[in-house]
């Protein structure tokens, strides 16, 4: 069956999402519209196609023992020069999200794996793209604010295009699939998917 590649997030609700979307390609980053706008839980991570059935039923048993959360967004960061990245700033939800990723990459699951950098949750604004553009990114959302309650998270697979597409999205409380966050700015994120068996 091959490896794929998976990534595990909280998908930024509308209209937010794919207004940061926009604004990500508008500062000159090519691969905004096929990044759908989250805050990364797990980054992307190869693992064998035929884990798959245990990693969303691990997912889903993660998801059903965690409570929604309030998130607010607000400001800019960056982590230049360790890593050409401009960001949206979480003022609130810090904890909660360290937690969760912490959970999902368990030692015990099927997600185990270790960090490039220690984790800091962020909304990626622009990446890999010029100093000026960057530098933009960095100015022009210094004032950006957004809030909501964070009610579920999303697993991710990365197409042979680059492009990433939902596979499910996994509930806080039940872990059952929903499909609260649709398609940002027309990109082919969010594509309708079947409803995984919660183990």
């Amino acid at each position: 069956m091959g490896t794929v590649t998976l990534g595990v997030s909280i998908a930024v609700p509308e209209p937010y999402g794919s207004l940061l979307q926009e604004r990500r390609a508008g500062f000159g980053d090519r691969a905004a519209h096929g990044i759908p706008t989250h805050v990364t839980l797990v980054p992307p991570t190869e693992v064998p196609g035929e884990r798959l059935p245990e990693i969303e039923a691990h997912l889903a048993r993660v998801a059903a023992g965690y409570q929604p959360f309030p998130v607010r967004l607000r400001g800019t960061g960056t982590f230049r020069p360790l890593s050409p990245v401009v960001y949206v700033k979480l003022e609130e939800g810090v904890a909660p999200c360290d937690r969760l990723q912490q959970r999902i990459r368990d030692e015990s699951g099927p997600l185990v794996r270790e960090l490039q950098f220690p984790y800091h949750p962020h909304v990626t604004v622009a990446h890999g793209i010029s100093e000026e553009g960057m530098d933009r990114a960095f100015e022009e959302l210094a004032g950006y604010e957004a809030a909501w309650t964070c009610r579920s998270f999303a697993l991710y697979e990365q197409g042979a295009d680059g492009v990433w597409r939902k596979l499910y999205d996994y509930e806080f409380g039940s872990g059952h699939s929903i499909r609260a966050v649709p398609a940002q700015g027309g990109s082919p994120v969010d594509a309708p998917t079947t409803t995984p068996a919660a183990g």
